[in-house]
């Protein structure tokens, strides 16, 4: 029979007991006398340092009149945001935002008053962010509108929508959780998201989702290394669930398999910009597909060879707007493989709607294009470089 843990502490021996130890071993008592939790060499009994530290924002300390400003500055890599018709910079703007970075996924408690957003065309044009997020409202409600569809968000229901995509909406003051995945997490279901772009999801798997987040939410800061991977992966399999109930996967496997083919094709386009051999032809091989069947993939994109100028196009819009690099325009644009200063001209004025030089002045949020490692993401001191470097 098991000793009570409570009879574990020391104390001192009566005179029996001492009597008892001198003349032969007592087993119950003897195991009493090494403690249980003695295991040097035991890794797992040691503590793990938390691994997550959050970036939090907060309008609460400013002046009312620099409350509005100072958020729409915050926000500013991902919307446009205005105040209503009936409110004014005097009526101040308290609103909070405390980001956490998992690696794969943002995390982000968001808290605001009622005000409009616009993620507009021409911010698409000037960014290469496209990740899709997911909001969890907590309170208040929302109306978003993508290709003049509305999808009303309010608490218990989720909200899906993809950053790659113009949109507009407005909120009242709400408080919500908002999950930021990149896109090619999801890059062998991305029909799937696609189609339900700008969805409100509710029933069961919804319902397991959100109980599911806030569990993590409320374990943040005591959540190690080792366990980000398995949420972030996690997280990723209950939104697919939400989406596609398990009866519908047979019937978009063929359109999977396109998508994740077109996965690979846009990964080999952006690791090839300023290569020469950047056609169809070397496409086709690096793919493994015919010229026909690489046309019909990219046909939704406006054909393969604007696919290919667009990406050119923003990676040189990205050096011109970086201060650090120093090539004359030019140089920028015989890198990216345009023939004559004219040409490249012409098609970054009709791409962008102003001028290479004028890009020199336009800030661009670039999708770095090397790995960065969690380490390297806790240290990028801004919400927006967490944003740039999310999925790289």
């Amino acid at each position: 029979m098991g000793i009570p843990e409570s009879d574990m502490a020391p104390r001192a021996m009566d005179a029996k007991e001492q009597d008892e130890a001198h003349t032969g071993p007592v087993p119950e008592r003897e195991r009493r006398r090494w403690p249980r939790d003695v295991q040097p060499d035991n890794e797992a009994a040691r503590p793990i340092a938390p691994a997550l530290e959050p970036l939090s924002f907060s309008t609460l300390e400013l002046a009312a009149e620099d409350q509005f400003p100072a958020w729409q500055a915050h926000v500013a890599p991902l919307v446009e945001v205005r105040l209503p018709d009936d409110k004014s910079l005097d009526d101040g703007f308290p609103a909070a935002h405390k980001a956490w970075n998992l690696g794969g996924m943002l995390i982000v408690e968001q808290r605001t008053p009622a005000h409009s957003y616009i993620r507009s065309a021409a911010k698409l044009r000037s960014s290469s962010i496209d990740h899709w997020y997911v909001v969890l409202p907590h309170t208040g409600r929302s109306w978003t509108e993508v290709n003049r569809r509305v999808a009303e968000g309010q608490p218990g229901k989720l909200e899906i929508r993809s950053l790659g995509y113009p949109f507009r909406g407005r909120m009242t003051e709400s408080e919500s959780l908002v999950l930021y995945l990149p896109r090619d997490l999801f890059a062998d279901a991305a029909a799937t998201l696609d189609a339900n772009n700008n969805s409100i999801l509710s029933g069961n798997f919804a319902n397991l989702l959100i109980d599911y987040v806030d569990g993590i939410v409320t374990r943040l800061r005591s959540l190690t290394a080792d366990d980000l991977p398995r949420i972030v992966h996690a997280t990723r399999s209950m939104i697919i669930a939400c989406l596609a109930p398990p009866a519908e996967h047979a019937a978009a496997a063929e359109q999977l398999a396109s998508v994740a083919l077109m996965e690979r094709a846009r990964r080999y386009v952006q690791n090839n910009l300023e290569a020469a051999h950047l056609t169809p032809d070397s496409m086709c091989r690096a793919l493994g597909v015919s010229r026909s069947r690489l046309y019909q993939l990219f046909e939704p994109s406006g054909g393969v060879l604007h696919y290919i100028q667009s990406r050119r196009l923003l990676a040189a819009h990205v050096a011109l707007s970086d201060p650090a690099d120093s090539r004359r325009i030019v140089q920028i644009a015989e890198a990216f493989g345009f023939s004559s200063a004219a040409n490249f001209s012409r098609a970054f004025s009709k791409e962008f709607g102003y001028s290479p030089r004028e890009g020199r002045r336009t800030t661009v949020l670039p999708r770095p294009a090397h790995s960065v490692s969690l380490g390297e993401h806790e240290k990028t001191s801004s919400f927006e470089g967490w944003l740039k470097a999310l999925g790289s």
